[in-house]
């Protein structure tokens, strides 16, 4: 069907459609480059999540905004420097609900260097599934989940 056959209402629906699309890869995006900017604090939570977000991660799953900032925080203090992609990020939308589903590669320089001095680098490879929300102030995160498939190199030490 050409634009031309369309009746507004029909425009309007597919102009909403790739709007909304656009503004969901863009908040996708923008959040991965944000875990390698390092700055995390309530403006940062609030700028990607909702207040009860749900966040399942390798490190553990958490609930909130203030839960997620802390865990962030203490699970980004591990690495020296990161470089996310995210990437084949499939996003389907059902009205004021949608759904992002990709495939995720985080390359991490460990904050605590080997033995002999050198860097110990730590490489993951996942997928990742996003549930997202229309508020009022644009698209956010409800719920995430990050699957890592496989790994590469010397993981972080936890805290105990």
């Amino acid at each position: 069907m050409d634009i031309e056959s369309m009746d507004a209402e029909e425009v309007q629906r597919r102009l909403r459609a790739l709007t909304d699309r656009a503004e969901i890869a863009d908040l996708m995006s923008r959040y991965l480059r944000s875990l390698d900017e390092r700055v995390f604090d309530e403006a940062w939570v609030r700028a990607f999540h909702t207040e009860d977000v749900v966040a399942e991660m390798p490190i553990g799953t958490v609930r909130g905004q203030d839960a997620l900032l802390d865990h962030i925080r203490r699970g980004m203090a591990l690495f020296d420097r990161t470089v996310h992609l995210g990437t084949d990020t499939v996003i389907e939308i059902d009205g004021d609900r949608a759904t992002a589903r990709g495939a995720q590669l985080s390359t991490h320089v460990l904050a605590d260097r080997a033995e002999d001095g050198s860097e110990n680098v730590f490489v993951s490879g996942g997928h990742t599934h996003t549930e997202l929300v229309r508020t009022p102030a644009g698209w956010r995160i409800h719920a995430t989940a990050l699957r890592v498939v496989w790994t590469q190199g010397t993981p972080p030490r936890l805290p105990a």
